[in-house]
């Protein structure tokens, strides 16, 4: 019995492309993926991010690779997956995890709506949506032509109801799990069955793209919207890096073989509070 268990939840040999591997998140991803057997390729457009990672990985005895990659540039993307391609034959997993947001296109006490620059609306929007795209395409063109595969996006609390404060972010990750939507249903009905699409929706972790909306940045306490978040969240606290990891390894093993077009959300119960 735990053997067949296993090897539902089995990534073992797996080869795994995660965009954003240097980040805080996606880089607890790829190191649980690398211990549990896969090899990983974290790319990143900071090379130094991704090196990090692969060094942690290989510390527990993983393999993998660091890539730099812009996910808003496809031929750079494109000579990313063929580095990988060249190095490990294939690209079974495909982690959109590229994204954030910035405080140019925050709205606050010192700037309203109303002010928000277009270019820095753009730039969130553009790294969170563009950004999951066009690694898609590129390998999502591979996997059609193998005829297996899957496709992990990251979404976000915001996709299900919009955040005050942060309307770049809010729309593009709601345009993140509409196309996973789309996607889900376009590659198995033109390509392949076997080729599987889903997003994962984290809740509030604090992350470094964060931080300055969730804490007090003179006195390191929660500022008063980080209080409303946990005060709304059930289970009264942040997110870790590693609650993400148990629900990417349902979703990327056959254990989640019947998963697809589907959002999860991991979010400590956040979404099934109304706040009465």
């Amino acid at each position: 019995m735990t053997d067949a268990l296993d090897n539902l939840f089995s990534v073992k040999d797996k080869v795994v492309f995660i965009t954003g591997g240097g980040g805080v998140l996606c880089g607890a991803m790829a190191a649980a993926l690398g211990q549990r057997g896969a090899k990983v390729a974290v790319a990143d457009l900071m090379p130094q991010a991704a090196e990090k990672v692969v060094a942690a990985i290989a510390q527990q005895g993983g393999d993998a690779m660091a890539v730099q990659c812009d996910v808003l540039d496809k031929a750079s993307v494109q000579k990313a997956v063929d580095s990988v391609i060249a190095r490990f034959g294939r690209i079974d997993i495909l982690v959109n995890g590229a994204g954030g947001n910035k405080k140019e296109a925050t709205t606050g006490p010192d700037k309203e709506f109303f002010d928000l620059p277009a270019e820095a609306v753009r730039w969130v929007f553009d790294l969170n949506f563009i950004g999951t795209f066009l690694p898609s395409q590129v390998v999502g063109r591979h996997m059609a032509k193998r005829g297996d595969g899957v496709i992990i996006n990251i979404s976000s609390m915001n996709a299900f109801t919009p955040l005050t404060k942060i309307p770049a972010y809010s729309a593009a990750k709601a345009a993140v799990s509409n196309f996973t939507q789309w996607l889900a249903v376009h590659m198995s009905q033109n390509y392949s069955k076997d080729i599987r699409v889903n997003a994962i929706a984290p809740g509030f972790f604090c992350t470094t793209q964060n931080k300055f909306l969730l804490y007090d940045e003179k006195t390191g306490e929660l500022s008063p919207r980080g209080k409303t978040i946990i005060d709304h969240t059930p289970m009264s606290r942040f997110g870790a890096p590693e609650d993400l990891v148990s629900a990417l390894l349902w979703l990327v093993s056959p254990g989640g073989r019947f998963v697809h077009g589907t959002v999860v959300a991991v979010d400590g119960g956040f979404s099934a509070f109304s706040g009465v």
